[in-house]
């Protein structure tokens, strides 16, 4: 079994002018960085054309499938805004602005079933590598 999750999602970027858009996505996740989730933008969907990654907890990923989840950074959430989709909002902060992204929560589900498989949740710390962080760490002092 592969210890590293990539999985393209699509995005819907909600935005007031013009109107909103899909934007392509990708969810990853690691075994050498068991509480982390990352959600990735590519260049194309960017304002400058780099690519932008926003490192979150996988705890407040799941959280967030079912009611109102983080303070800080990033804010996720059910939504059902028409009746017929099963979407979560995703809201991303930074000092210059904010974006706002709907996510097909079936593919959030299945992103995070497929992580479990991984790292079984509550087994995260098992999973750290501190002696080599810490090396690391020591190295760029």
């Amino acid at each position: 079994m592969s210890s590293v999750i990539d999985q393209a999602v699509s995005a819907r970027l909600i935005a007031t002018t013009p109107r909103s858009r899909v934007i392509p996505a990708n969810l990853r996740y690691a075994r050498t960085d068991p509480f982390a989730v990352r959600l990735v933008f590519p260049p194309v969907a960017s304002l400058d054309g780099a690519e932008v990654v926003w490192t979150f907890g996988r705890e407040l990923l799941e959280e967030g499938l079912h009611r109102s989840a983080g303070a800080g950074d990033v804010q996720i959430w059910p939504s059902n805004p028409d009746g017929e989709y099963d979407v979560v909002v995703v809201e991303l902060h930074t000092a210059g602005g904010m974006a706002v992204v709907q996510f097909d929560a079936p593919d959030l589900r299945g992103f995070l079933t497929r992580s479990y498989e991984v790292v079984p949740k509550g087994d995260e710390a098992r999973h750290l590598d501190v002696e080599a962080d810490l090396d690391a760490l020591l190295r760029e002092a």
